[in-house]
């Protein structure tokens, strides 16, 4: 079982909260948000919350599936996703689009996925050194209603810092699909 010695303490105001939240993202901005989260005891979704306006854009969720077909014009991308006992990443491209029975459906020849948009919630675009190498990554982050990372699709993942091409392009859809 994961073991912590930090708690928040519930008498925390939310800025008091959000301020604990960003000193302990800062004491190593390259690590894992879902690690950190387990320390904290707190929801994933609230750490990049607190990370807004720094490392963290949060999106407009109303336009959730727009911004997953946005996808399919990067190219390869890492798609992670992860549950309380598996993470799995996996390399690809989206595409293949189609809705049945509420599910969106990504079905390329590299992607099969099956998204159940009525369990998401929020949606972020997020940058940070990677806790691999410490090189740059862009993100964009889908969590459910509980607050649990739904999946992770990662524009760039470890081994060099993202082209320029590919941050102007992240910027362009962090700047068309920006929560108002």
């Amino acid at each position: 079982m994961f073991q912590t010695d930090i708690t928040l303490s519930p008498d925390l105001t939310a800025e008091e909260r959000a301020q604990a939240i960003r000193d302990a993202y800062n004491t190593d901005r390259s690590q894992m948000t879902l690690m950190l989260a387990l320390k904290l005891r707190v929801p994933e979704v609230d750490i990049l919350r607190a990370l807004e306006g720094d490392t963290a854009s949060e999106l407009d969720f109303a336009r959730w599936e727009e911004i997953i077909r946005a996808f399919e014009a990067l190219g390869d991308v890492t798609v992670i996703v992860s549950n309380g006992s598996t993470t799995i990443e996996s390399f690809g491209q989206f595409g293949g689009f189609s809705n049945k029975d509420g599910f969106l459906n990504v079905r390329s020849k590299s992607l099969d996925m099956h998204i159940r948009g009525w369990e998401l919630a929020s949606v972020f675009a997020f940058r940070k050194p990677s806790h691999l190498d410490k090189h740059e990554s862009l993100s964009f982050q889908f969590f459910d209603r509980r607050g649990s990372s739904a999946f992770k699709v990662f524009l760039n993942f470890g081994g060099k810092d993202p082209a320029p091409e590919l941050v102007h392009t992240y910027n362009e859809l962090i700047g068309k699909f920006r929560k108002a």
